[in-house]
Order: C-alpha cells, then structure tokens, then sequence
C-alpha cells in the first residue's frame, strides 16, 4: 500500500496556457472533478470542505486556482472582454495536463460561468455539471449589485479576512475593483450576453442550484439557465 493516506491533499503547479495554474488534488475515485471557484476565490478558500469531505473512494477531486487567484499569480489577473473563455481553456486544459480524459464540473458565481462555457465548447470532455449562483448575462440591476462590492473596505469582516490573508489588501482591492469594471462591460451590449448563445449547446446533465438569499445573483438568472439546457434540473 503507497505510504500517502488516500485523504492526503496534493498541492502543486503546472504549466498551461503559458501560465503556471495552481491546483489542489485528493482522492483515487474514478470520477473526475473539478471544482472552479468564484470572482477573486482560490481552491482553498472557496472549497475547503469539499477537499475535506467529498467521497474520496468515488471521486477524484481537483480544486484549481484560475490565472490571478490564489497562487495562480503572478501574472496578476486582469479582465479582457474574453476573460471567462480564457478561464475556461484554461479549466479544460489543465484537467488535461493532469490527464484526465473525461471529467464533471463545479463551478460557483463567476466559476459556474466558466463551466457553463466548458461545458457548451468542450461537450466531449465534459461528464456532468453542476453550476450554483451563475448568471449568463448582465443587467442594469447586476451591475447596480455589483458596484455594491467594489469598495473591498465595506465587506463583512468574515468574508474579507481569508482573502486579505491571500493577496494582501492592495492586490485584494484593486482585483475586485478590476472585477467590477470587467463584469459590468458585459451590460453595455444590448442584451447584457455573458454565454446564452452557448448555453443550448450544453449536452451534458447538468444540475442548477439557487440560493435563495444569493445578494448577489437574483434568482431570474438560475431560471433562465434551467430553461435554455435542456434536460437540466
């Protein structure tokens, strides 16, 4: 028997995409997951108990930190027109270095965006999916929303310490600022579009989950996602 208990979780690098992504793995299951975190998360921050407690005999678990995140940096992240396509080449990719041949997705806020397009550009590689507090598009409300975060200083002490911890106030505060900027673009074309056109392209079964308390996404976006994949639940 190898001398690394089966709950041991792996911490490494590897080179995709010319930037080295960050990604921690555990479990020996045959089914292959990647866990994609939200706008400015990390693997740790964002799924800590899911690298914990996620069924390690059944699954084969891999959290990563997109380019900017985490310890995905440098390069520091920025926030091109195409950034969530670019994330999720780099998702796909990186699930391929690791030679995963096929694998299931679960992807929160920004990383169910990038799921979902994975998910509708990659339909061969893409097992299962599972996407909660998503949206596909941006609204004048969204955008109203998200201007309600962009100073860092007022976030709640329980939600701003882990990210303080990680990147320091300043990298912390301009990302988010960053962030704000680049999501808000989207409402500026006419229809606010992120990824609807792809989202009838999603093949695979997939699996929305809402909160209802999300101050973040109203639920419309959850609905409207449900409704455009078929066969979702």
């Amino acid at each position: 028997p190898s001398s690394i208990p089966s709950t041991s979780i792996t911490s490494a690098k590897i080179h995709v995409n010319g930037v080295h992504l960050h990604y921690q793995q555990t479990g020996e299951g045959s089914h292959a997951v990647l866990l994609l975190p939200g706008m400015l998360g990390s693997g740790q921050t964002d799924f800590g108990p899911q690298l914990k407690s996620m069924n390690k005999q059944l699954f084969t678990i891999v959290a990563w930190d997109p380019r900017g995140y985490g310890k995905s940096i440098p390069p520091a992240r920025d926030f091109p027109p195409d950034f969530f396509e670019r994330d999720a080449k780099d998702a796909v990719d990186l699930m391929q270095a690791l030679k995963f041949k096929k694998f299931s997705l679960l992807g929160w806020s920004d990383g169910g965006i990038t799921a979902l397009i994975a998910a509708a550009k990659y339909p061969a590689l893409i097992h299962k999916l599972v996407v909660w507090g998503a949206n596909a598009s941006v609204t004048q409300e969204d955008v109203r929303i998200y201007n309600g975060i962009r100073d860092v200083s007022k976030w709640s002490e329980k939600v701003k310490k882990p990210l303080e911890e990680m990147y320091g106030h300043k990298y912390f505060a301009k990302t988010c600022e960053a962030w704000v900027d680049g999501i808000s673009r989207f409402a500026e074309k006419s229809d606010g579009n992120i990824c609807q056109q792809l989202l009838p392209d999603i093949k695979c079964p997939t699996f929305i989950i809402h909160g209802e308390k999300d101050p973040l996404v109203p639920q419309a976006h959850a609905e409207y996602i449900h409704k455009q994949i078929k066969g979702s639940r």
